[in-house]
């Protein structure tokens, strides 16, 4: 009797250390927590612009509670958030005003940056007011500066942050293709839509460079975006609104929670 309850005893001994080992586990693989702060950097696609919902102490910088770092900070509970990221940001910006956060205890920062620098919203403007050709020389202008002037702002950026956040998993988002092509659609021509979406894999391919040099990971947010672009009958992304010149051509809401989030959730 006494053997019986022995063995019993390790049994259930055993069933309970290999229970608790299980859930150990299971807590450390679940995504729903990340250790140390997470610190959201960049432009107008980190802030959200063009989701609504913009926090009021945030200002000009029109930091979005749908805006992909709430959602993910959100879901994820890391040991403290903090939003610098800012509407019209260039990577000067970045520098001189939104790296104030990040230390030692930093185990997470997402930044989208460069597409200001490129001049995104001149080439905008051209290609919605002028000729095809206006359009296409205003891009390849673009396309110059990105190859010539754009890493190197980059590289300031990307070391600044390694310096100040020396333990910290570093994901540099990018930017997604704007326009559906091949299809019936209102305002820009083909040649304008294909353009500007050549351009946008030329901006992601340089920042992509760049974020691989540095060691840092980049989220392509392209393939989420994919059947949601301005054309698609889906759009997650804005066409022109002249009610709000500023939200045209950034993501809406449901861009922010099925375009940018699961993109950076694969890779965070």
């Amino acid at each position: 009797m006494r053997r019986s309850r022995i063995v019993g005893f390790l049994a259930s001994l055993l069933l309970a250390t290999g229970a608790a080992l299980a859930g150990t586990a299971t807590a450390q693989a679940s995504p729903t927590a990340v250790a140390g702060d997470y610190v959201a950097l960049g432009d107008s696609y980190s802030s959200g612009v063009g989701a609504g919902s913009y926090i009021s102490s945030s200002g000009d910088c029109k930091r979005s509670t749908k805006a992909f770092p709430q959602l993910w900070a959100a879901a994820h509970a890391p040991s403290a958030f903090h939003f610098t990221a800012c509407s019209g940001a260039r990577t000067g910006d970045v520098l001189a005003g939104q790296l104030g956060p990040l230390g030692s205890a930093t185990g997470l920062v997402s930044l989208s940056v460069g597409g200001n620098d490129a001049g995104f919203a001149d080439v905008m403007t051209t290609c919605v007011l002028q000729s095809d050709s206006s359009c296409l020389s205003r891009i390849n202008t673009a396309r110059a500066y990105v190859d010539s002037t754009l890493p190197g702002q980059l590289d300031k950026v990307y070391t600044a942050i390694r310096d100040r956040a020396p333990n910290a998993r570093v994901v540099v988002l990018g930017y997604p293709r704007f326009y559906q092509l091949g299809t019936s659609c209102l305002g820009l021509s083909e040649t304008k839509r294909k353009a500007i979406n050549d351009a946008s894999d030329h901006l992601n391919t340089a920042i992509a460079k760049r974020v691989a040099d540095h060691g840092f990971t980049f989220g392509d947010v392209r393939a989420t975006f994919t059947g949601h672009e301005i054309c698609s009958g889906s759009a997650w992304l804005h066409s022109v609104n002249w009610l709000n010149i500023g939200e045209s051509y950034h993501p809406t809401a449901a861009g922010q929670s099925g375009g940018y989030l699961p993109a950076f959730d694969r890779v965070a």
